[in-house]
């Protein structure tokens, strides 16, 4: 067995051949190189190679403005002052989502006259496709538009969705008869139902509304992290602090919601609530476009999709292709300091996923201008692995999304059976869901000051724990709210049996306060921050420069997914718990008293400590990529394994 070396070809420019021979010189084998099979790089560039889309060599780095030019003068550009334009965008946005997701259930209830369990459910899969096609938004920015412009579009699909819901919450065409439909008729189903084209008006407005939602959210918090200059010694600072700040607007977005927009609709009506989203939406719209000059872009990269098929294409392709092929020239990359893929800096060879290196390797057979579903570059190859390198932090989120999605139904079911008053002021129900936005609030304003300081002591990390160290934190926190959830639903239940409440579940108890529901609501706010914070910021950073839409999306279609699991989990719950032949209720009937909210949140904290298991596992296993990206490559000798 002995060692064998990968050439520089002889078409390379003396120059190079002559650099490939001092760093071969400089090159030793090892044991562990041996026994790893580890693949070096020899970086073949060729000024033949087609640009993606015939464009220009571009950096990943470089800011331009709204025309696509360079900006002369940064200082004038960017920074806090643009990303305060784009945190209001991200506030009514979220506003006008919490809105919906707490008052639509109610309003397919009590105006619509669906069950609630029914109501529920479809506020659940609206909320997960207009998070799960997020990845629609992202794909759109990152290829075509560019952030700005999908922001600017999709938020006007959105002003026309919620303008829409609002009509229907106004006129009464779009609403069944109201007349003689008391709480007695509601519980038995004697309201006169919606028609058949009602419904369908007003999911086609909900969607509507999620499709404009689906291209705002991957965008928003990566246009701001834009704003921020990567050369500067202060980045890092700044873009933890970014990602702070903004998911505080996200929590004042959900305050508003919560309190407000649920006082409009019971002093005001329906319409007028709705009608506030929208109000808002279109206000946030303006500032938005305000800071037009402000801004700085970074140009769309080209379809992500594309580039992502042809690697794929082409590594099947050279399945059959050996590593120690004395056809192989190397792996293909492009001369200079910038790669082929517009918005994109080059990215360094890694060893990970060395299957799909067979799409890099550059053959004698390949001639001077391959295809690049043939050949395609290390850059865009290392676009592929990042990608799936990436997957499996944000797929543990999935059930902490369940989490949050099961309290914004069960929690208000819990809080319909027990005291709201807070002294002579009585709480609408709907107003619960405020308490996790303000715990959000009071930890954000306090992190610095405190959480930081303290774990730096502990860690040594400069902001305290890194980014999958706050996921971790996050979900470890909602174990234990789901936790404390199932023990105070095993004793609100059988306080309600024995103080004679079990069939009058719609009235309040007014010896046990709906206050106790803070512990679980104040945990899973906190969870909330450390979790959601950190992955956007993980995404951002750790996601290719062309694709960083796409990696924010990464974290909507979790939440999207977790949406669609919790009604799925709800539908698999019903039908294996109850049994309407035997009149035995399932653990979530609609009379919580009869049912077993505290099993089901009991299945929910299994759920998420097998959960928190795999993401140990995936944490440990996940590198940063770090100094992976490069601007420019010297040719290094590739030493492989002959048998």
């Amino acid at each position: 067995m002995g060692t064998g070396e990968i050439k520089s070809p002889e078409c390379l420019p003396e120059t190079q051949a002559s650099a490939s021979a001092s760093a071969s010189a400089s090159v030793n084998v090892n044991s562990e190189s041996f026994r790893r099979k580890k693949l070096g790089v020899f970086f073949v560039e060729s000024d033949d190679r087609r640009t993606a889309f015939g464009r220009g060599y571009t950096g990943g780095n470089t800011p331009v403005n709204i025309r696509g030019k360079r900006i002369a003068d940064l200082s004038k550009t960017g920074g806090w002052i643009a990303a305060f334009f784009i945190f209001g965008n991200e506030m009514a946005e979220r506003m006008a989502y919490f809105g919906l997701s707490v008052n639509m259930v109610a309003f397919m209830f009590y105006v619509m006259h669906k069950p609630f369990s029914s109501s529920s459910n479809a506020v659940n899969n609206f909320l997960g496709i207009s998070q799960a096609s997020s990845v629609l938004g992202g794909f759109i920015a990152d290829a075509y538009l560019g952030r700005y412009w999908t922001i600017a579009i999709f938020t006007t699909i959105y002003l026309a969705g919620l303008t829409g819901i609002t009509l229907c919450a106004s006129i009464g065409i779009f609403t069944p008869d109201q007349e003689r439909c008391d709480e007695l008729a509601l519980l038995l189903g004697n309201c006169q139902p919606a028609k058949h084209w009602q419904m369908l008006y007003l999911y086609a407005v909900l969607y509507i509304t999620g499709l404009g939602a689906a291209g705002i959210r991957p965008c928003v918090s990566s246009f701001g992290a834009d704003q921020f200059d990567e050369r500067s010694k202060d980045y890092k600072s700044h873009l933890d602090r970014f990602f702070n700040f903004f998911y505080l607007s996200v929590t004042i977005g959900a305050i508003v919601a919560f309190t407000l927009v649920v006082y409009i609709q019971m002093e005001h009506g329906w319409g007028l609530a709705f009608g506030s989203l929208a109000i808002a939406m279109g206000i946030s719209n303006m500032v938005f476009f305000v800071g037009t000059p402000l801004y700085r872009h970074r140009l769309p990269g080209g379809s992500p999709l594309t580039r992502v098929a042809q690697v794929l294409v082409a590594a099947f392709r050279k399945r059959k292709a050996e590593f120690s092929s004395s056809e192989l020239v190397g792996l293909y990359e492009v001369p200079g300091k910038h790669s082929t893929i517009k918005g994109s800096g080059k990215i360094a060879h890694t060893d990970d996923f060395r299957c799909l290196d067979k799409a890099a390797l550059q053959l004698k057979e390949d001639g001077p201008d391959p295809s690049p579903w043939r050949l395609c570059t290390v850059t865009q190859v290392e676009e592929v692995k990042i990608l799936i390198k990436l997957i499996p932090i944000p797929a543990c989120t999935i059930v902490l999304s369940l989490v949050l999605t099961e309290y914004l139904t069960l929690s208000v079911q819990q809080a319909y059976t027990m005291n709201t008053h807070m002294g002579h002021l009585k709480l609408p129900v709907t107003c619960m869901p405020v308490f996790p936005g303000l715990s959000i609030f009071l930890i954000l304003a306090l992190y610095y000051a405190l959480f930081v300081p303290l774990c730096r002591r502990v860690t040594g990390h400069p902001h305290g724990a890194s980014q999958l160290q706050r996921v971790g934190i996050g979900l470890v926190v909602s174990i234990l709210s789901v936790a404390w959830a199932g023990l105070f639903e095993r004793f609100r239940r059988n306080y309600a049996i024995e103080h004679g409440y079990e069939a009058i579940f719609l009235s309040q108890m007014p010896n046990l306060s709906a206050y106790w529901l803070l512990i679980q609501y104040c945990l899973i706010g906190i969870a909330e921050v450390f979790c959601i914070v950190g992955l956007l910021e993980f995404l951002y950073e750790e996601a290719p420069d062309a694709m960083k839409s796409i990696g924010s999306a990464y974290a909507a279609l979790a939440g999207g997914l977790g949406c669609f699991a919790a009604s799925i989990l709800n539908n698999i719950v019903n039908s294996v718990t109850g049994d309407k032949k035997e009149t035995r209720p399932s653990w979530l009937s609609q009379n919580i008293n009869t049912g077993r909210f505290d099993y089901f949140y009991w299945l929910l904290t299994v759920l998420s400590l097998i959960n928190f298991g795999v993401f140990l596992y995936s944490a440990r296993r996940y590198k940063y990529r770090g100094g992976h990206k490069t601007e420019t490559r010297e040719p290094v000798k590739i030493e492989i394994q002959k048998h």
